[in-house]
C-alpha cells in the first residue's frame, strides 16, 4: 500500500494524484485475491495515486477500509468474483469488475474509475463491469456466465444445508424416540415428540424457499430475495397449481434463477429520479414476485400437475408386470428428484396400495433411504473429494437415511446434479429391484431402516440387503463420476516421473528461506526442469517430487486432491505462474515443491500464458488453516515481482534456485 498522506500535486502521466480504494476477492480467497491487490497497488504508485486495498481472502478481510478511508476516497475499484457489500460506498464513484481485470488491466481500471458512475445504493449499477451493483458476472477460471450460474447455485446450496440438517435430524430423532407404526403410518406416542417432528418439518418446508431465495440473491442482490423465496415456496406447494406434489428442489432452482434474472432485467429499466429510492424496496420486489408467482402457477405448474397425474395413471397400469421391473421403475422415480413430483408419484402410488399390495410399498421403502445413505457413504469412502462442509453434511445424510429421509441427499444433488442424480437413480433402481425380487413388504407409508426397526417390514434381511447394495452402488457411482470429471482417475501418463522413495529431510537440505517456507520447501522438493507437458502430468510429477520430503503418504491421493482443486478454478495465476495446492490427508505435514518448465505447461491461466514457474503446496486436513493460506498469499505477492520471476527462471542450477527462493519473505 502506498502512502496515505494526501494526493500528489504532480501525479505523473495520469494527472493529479487521486485517493483510491479497492476491494479484491476471489471465490477461494487465496492467490487471485492478493495478486489483484498487488497489481492495483503497483499501478497506482506508478501513476502517482494513493491506493489502499482491502483483501477479502479465506483468512478474512485484511487491510479493512475504514469510514474515514471511504470519506476521503475519490473512487473505489471492486475487483471481485464473490459477493462484496457495496453499501458503505454509497455516494462514491464505484467500478465493479471481475478479479481478473484487477490482475491484468490495473492501469485501465484506474483510468476508468475516474469517470465511473456514483453508486446510489442497492438496486443501482456499480460502474460498468458489475451485474447488479453487488457482484460481477465473472468468476475464477476466466469468468463468463457459466461461472456466475454455478456461483449462484452454490450460494443457494450453502444457505439450504443447515435447514436440511436441522429439519432432517429433528424428524429422525422424533421417529426414533417417540414413533410407532400403525396402518395409517408412523404416529407419535406423545404430543412432545409430535411437536419435535413438526419443528423438523418446518425446517424441511423452509429448505426449498431458502434454496431458491439465495440463488436469486446471488444474482439480483437484496431485491431478488423476496421473489426468490416466495417463488420457492410456490414451487414446493403443489396445491397452489393443482398438483398433489410440489416441484421440489428442481423447481426451487428454477424459481431462484428466474427471480434473480428477472430482477436484474427490471433494474435496467430507466425510471424517473423520484422513483429510484423506492425501486429496490417496493417496486422491484412487488413486480418481480407477482410476475414470477403467476408465471409459475399458470405456466410451469400446470405441466407439473399433468406429469404427476399421468405418471400415477401410468404406474397403475404396471401392477401386472414383473416385480423386478416395477422395482426398478419405482426406485428410479424415488431417487430422481427427492421430494419432487416424480418422487411423490412413486411414493403415493406405493402408499395407496399398502393395504392390498404391501410389496409395492416395500420396493419404495428400500429405495427411499438409498440417496442419502449413498451420498453419505461416498463422503466416507473418498473424503478428499469433498469439502469439510460436505463431509459434515454427509454424516448427517447417513443419519437421515436410516430414518427414510430422502431429502438428506438434496444438497449433493443441487451442487452436482449431473453426477449425483444418475448415481442416486442407479442405486435406487438396484434397491427397488432386489426388494421386488425378494417380495419384501412394508405395511406403512414410510421407508428406510426405521420402518424395519419398528416392525412394519416383512422380509427384513432382504430389505436390508436391498438398501445396502443400492447404497454401495450409489456411493461408488458418485465417486467414479466425480473422479472421471476432474481427471483424477487413471494411472499416471508417460510424462509422470517414477515414484520416489520417501526420505526424511536432512538438516543440510533446509535452505535459508524465510520463516513462511522454512522446513516446507527443501532442496529435495526442488527440480530445475519438469519433463511433463500437460497439467495433469505436471501435477503428477510435482506430487512425486513432494514425496521426496517423506511427508507424502499417498501420491495418488495427493494427485487426486490437487486435480479436484483445479476443478474449482485454475491455479494458473498468469505471468507464466501456476500454484497448484491441496488440503489432503495424503500428506502428513505441510510441504512445498518448486519446478520450472522450459516450454511451459498449459494451465488455463486468465492471461493465456503457459506455466513455467510451478509451485505445489499441500497440507494435511488437520493443519489446513491460516499457515496454509499465508504460504499461498506470500508466494502470490512475491511472484508479482517481475525481477524475482526473471531471476528464478534464469537460475542455472538447483543451488542458484534455492538462493533466489530464499528471497521469499
Amino acid at each position: 500500500m502506498t502512502s496515505t498522506d494526501g494526493p500528489s500535486e504532480d501525479a505523473g502521466g495520469s494527472g493529479p494524484g487521486l485517493r483510491l480504494l479497492a476491494v479484491t476477492a476471489c471465490p477461494t480467497g487465496i492467490a487471485h485475491t492478493y495478486m489483484a491487490a498487488e497489481k492495483l497497488t503497483q499501478a497506482a504508485a506508478a501513476s502517482g495515486h494513493e491506493m489502499k486495498v482491502e483483501t477479502q481472502g479465506s483468512i478474512g478481510a485484511e487491510n479493512v477500509l475504514t469510514d474515514n478511508d471511504v470519506r476521503r476516497a475519490d473512487g473505489i475499484i471492486v475487483a471481485a468474483d464473490k459477493d462484496v457489500d457495496l453499501s458503505r460506498f454509497v455516494g462514491k464513484r464505484v467500478l465493479s469488475v471481475g478479479v481478473a481485470e484487477g490482475i491484468h488491466h490495473p492501469e485501465r481500471l484506474i483510468e476508468r474509475v475516474r469517470t465511473a458512475p456514483v453508486y446510489a445504493g442497492p438496486g443501482t449499477r456499480a460502474g460498468d463491469g458489475g451485474a447488479s451493483g453487488l457482484l460481477p458476472t465473472a468468476v475464477a477460471g476466466g469468468g463468463g456466465e457459466r461461472g456466475a450460474v454455478y456461483k449462484a447455485l452454490m450460494n443457494g446450496v450453502s444457505y439450504m444445508i443447515p435447514f436440511v440438517v436441522v429439519g432432517g435430524l429433528l424428524i429422525a430423532v422424533s421417529l426414533a424416540l417417540g414413533g410407532h407404526t400403525t396402518p395409517r403410518g408412523i404416529v407419535f406416542d406423545s404430543p412432545f415428540w409430535q411437536h419435535v417432528n413438526d419443528i423438523g418439518t418446518i425446517g424441511f418446508t423452509l429448505m426449498i424457499p431458502v434454496l431458491s431465495g439465495y440463488i436469486a440473491y446471488a444474482i439480483g442482490d437484496r431485491p431478488a430475495l423476496v421473489p426468490g423465496m416466495i417463488g420457492g415456496w410456490i414451487a414446493g406447494h403443489g396445491e397452489l397449481y393443482d398438483s398433489k406434489a410440489g416441484a421440489g428442489f428442481i423447481g426451487a432452482i428454477a424459481t431462484g434463477f428466474l427471480a434473480g434474472y428477472l430482477v436484474r432485467w427490471i433494474k435496467l429499466v430507466e425510471v424517473p429520479r423520484f422513483v429510484r429510492p423506492i425501486m429496490p424496496v417496493i417496486v422491484i420486489p412487488i413486480v418481480s414476485t407477482t410476475v414470477l408467482g403467476l408465471f409459475f402457477i399458470y405456466v410451469i405448474g400446470r405441466p407439473i400437475a399433468w406429469v404427476f397425474a399421468h405418471l400415477t395413471s401410468w404406474l397403475g397400469g404396471l401392477t401386472g408386470t414383473s416385480a423386478a421391473l416395477l422395482g426398478v421403475l419405482l426406485g428410479l422415480m424415488i431417487a430422481f428428484d427427492m421430494g419432487g413430483p416424480v418422487n411423490k408419484t412413486a411414493f403415493l402410488f406405493g402408499a395407496g396400495l399398502v393395504s392390498s399390495s404391501p410389496e409395492i410399498m416395500g420396493m419404495c421403502a428400500a429405495a427411499i433411504p438409498v440417496p442419502p445413505l449413498g451420498q453419505g457413504l461416498a463422503t466416507v469412502l473418498r473424503r478428499r473429494m469433498f469439502t469439510d462442509p460436505e463431509r459434515e453434511t454427509g454424516l448427517a445424510a447417513l443419519f437421515m437415511g436410516c430414518f427414510g429421509i430422502t431429502e438428506g441427499a438434496i444438497p449433493f444433488a443441487a451442487a452436482r446434479p449431473a453426477r449425483v442424480i444418475p448415481a442416486n437413480m442407479l442405486g435406487g433402481a438396484v434397491a427397488g429391484a432386489v426388494a421386488g425380487l425378494a417380495a419384501v413388504t412394508d405395511s406403512v407409508p414410510h421407508g428406510g431402516p426405521v420402518v424395519a426397526a419398528l416392525g412394519a417390514v416383512g422380509g427384513v434381511p432382504m430389505f436390508f440387503v436391498a438398501i445396502a447394495i443400492g447404497s454401495v452402488v450409489t456411493a461408488l457411482t458418485t465417486v467414479t463420476l466425480m473422479a472421471s470429471g476432474n481427471g483424477a482417475a487413471g494411472p499416471a501418463g508417460p510424462a509422470a516421473v517414477p515414484p520416489v522413495a520417501p526420505a526424511a529431510p536432512s538438516a543440510s537440505s533446509t535452505p535459508s528461506t524465510s520463516s513462511v517456507l522454512s522446513g516446507y520447501l527443501t532442496e529435495r522438493t526442488v527440480r530445475p526442469w519438469l519433463a511433463a507437458e500437460s497439467k495433469e502430468a505436471a501435477i503428477r510429477e510435482m506430487a512425486g517430487l513432494l514425496a521426496a520430503s517423506g511427508r507424502v503418504t499417498d501420491v495418488d491421493g495427493l494427485v487426486a486432491a490437487a486435480l479436484a482443486r483445479e476443478e474449482l478454478g485454475t491455479t494458473g495465476l498468469g505471468d507464466a505462474i501456476a500454484v497448484p495446492h491441496a488440503k489432503t490427508d495424503a500428506v502428513s505435514g505441510p510441504v512445498v515443491g518448486f519446478a520450472r518448465s522450459a516450454s511451459g505447461v498449459e494451465w488455463g491461466a486468465l492471461d493465456g500464458t503457459r506455466a513455467q514457474l510451478v509451485f505445489m503446496v499441500s497440507v494435511p486436513e488437520a493443519a489446513a488453516g491460516d499457515e496454509h493460506l499465508r504460504i499461498l498469499a506470500t508466494l502470490s505477492r512475491k511472484l508479482m515481482d517481475a525481477g524475482f520471476r526473471e531471476r528464478l527462471l534464469g537460475a542455472a542450477d538447483r543451488e542458484e534456485i534455492m538462493s533466489v527462493l530464499g528471497e521469499i519473505g
